[in-house]
């Protein structure tokens, strides 16, 4: 076998959550390039009917399924008929997540409670519904989407870091329990990706200069831009293919550089 077959996912079945658009869609879509077939969720059937017809576009057949991930007996009923209509899981990405860009000091317990829930209770439950499956088949990928919050702090953001911490640390414990099984579990924690959610802060303002926030993460890129989704589908292929077979219980940061730059000396 080649060096470049370790790369390849033929015959692969993966599950992508929340990947109606976005990070999710982008990486599904870099899977079944390279040769997986695409399981994906959303939360309402108007998304996932959104995301079917953006993979039908790109000559994709994808299986997308309403499932609410915070939901364990509807995670597990979700599995059990992806299981009987599609096969076994290979690849889990824990892709759905939310954030609430709102001062501690101001935010509610319960709109805490629900970003834990969305992004760090739901990759318990999903994890924990599909390793069954991946212990009887011999092998098994799961790929969680960290942060750069899973590090560092920020002003609004307590639950969402909170959440993506929590998310690096369950990482490592699954691939500390499952590693014997053949089931490796790591992470990618993107940068600064320009995506439609992004946009609005990388609007030209109307005396033509940058808006402060992009100002801001350019100066503290090394790699001076914002990253795409197509930054983040290489790496999403090497953790989910057999070429990262001994790569267990890391968190692979694809963000141009930012936690390895302390910033530029003031002029």
């Amino acid at each position: 076998m080649g060096i470049m077959d370790g790369f390849s996912l033929k015959g692969k079945i993966a599950l992508v959550t929340g990947a109606s658009y976005g990070i999710g869609f982008s990486i599904a879509k870099s899977y079944a390039e390279a040769g997986a077939t695409i399981v994906f969720n959303d939360i309402n059937q108007e998304l996932v009917d959104k995301g079917l017809a953006s993979y039908a576009e790109l000559g994709i057949k994808a299986h997308g399924y309403v499932c609410d991930v915070t939901d364990e007996d509807k995670v597990n009923e979700l599995v059990e008929k992806i299981e009987k209509e599609v096969g076994v899981i290979d690849i889990l990405v824990n892709n759905a997540g939310i954030i609430r860009r709102i001062p501690m000091l101001e935010m509610k317990a319960e709109d805490f409670r629900k970003v834990i829930d969305v992004d760090l209770n739901a990759p318990f439950i999903v994890s924990k519904a599909v390793i069954p499956g991946m212990i009887k088949k011999g092998h098994g990928k799961i790929i969680n989407i960290c942060s750069m919050m899973s590090e560092l702090g920020r002003e609004t953001v307590s639950a969402y870091a909170a959440a993506k911490g929590g998310l690096k640390m369950l990482t490592k414990n699954i691939a500390s329990e499952y590693g014997e099984y053949n089931i490796q579990c790591n992470g990618i924690g993107p940068g600064y990706i320009a995506t439609p959610q992004t946009a609005p802060l990388r609007e030209v303002q109307p005396d033509g200069s940058k808006h402060p926030f992009d100002q801001f993460i350019i100066a503290k890129t090394p790699a001076a831009r914002w990253g795409t989704a197509e930054d983040l589908a290489g790496p999403a292929v090497f953790l989910a293919s057999d070429a990262s077979d001994f790569v267990n219980g890391h968190i692979l940061y694809v963000d141009g550089g930012i936690l390895a730059y302390i910033g530029k000396q003031p002029q």
